[in-house]
């Protein structure tokens, strides 16, 4: 992670905007890293079905939590972040395993014909 000067160190709004923005620049890095285990995942999974599972869901969620609170964030900013994030992970995953099944389909009628 970047170093920073901690919160209570930024004397001026401007300290404070660079040490956000230098956050922020890891969060992007990181959330680019986790969507390269969906791409995986996606190729995985044999079913737009399976993108969506409820029980995982809410321990996932639940974890998260736990560790925000833990760590002195907001748990309802974090269970927000994280549910924004697996919805639009698993309609990716949904149309991204239908879109690869099709594929198969259209080259299996092709190889038919």
């Amino acid at each position: 992670m970047t170093n920073l000067k901690t919160p209570e160190n930024c004397v001026t709004k401007q300290d404070i905007r660079t040490a956000i923005d230098k956050l922020d620049e890891d969060l992007i890095r990181l959330f680019a890293h986790r969507q390269g285990y969906v791409r995986r995942m996606a190729e995985i999974k044999q079913h737009p079905d399976e993108a969506f599972d409820a029980e995982r869901i809410e321990a996932m969620i639940a974890a998260i939590k736990r560790r925000a609170d833990d760590l002195g964030l907001e748990a309802n900013q974090a269970e927000l972040v994280w549910r924004t994030l697996i919805d639009w992970n698993v309609a990716w995953e949904k149309s991204a395993i239908a879109a690869r099944l099709e594929l198969g389909s259209a080259k299996s009628s092709e190889t038919v014909d």
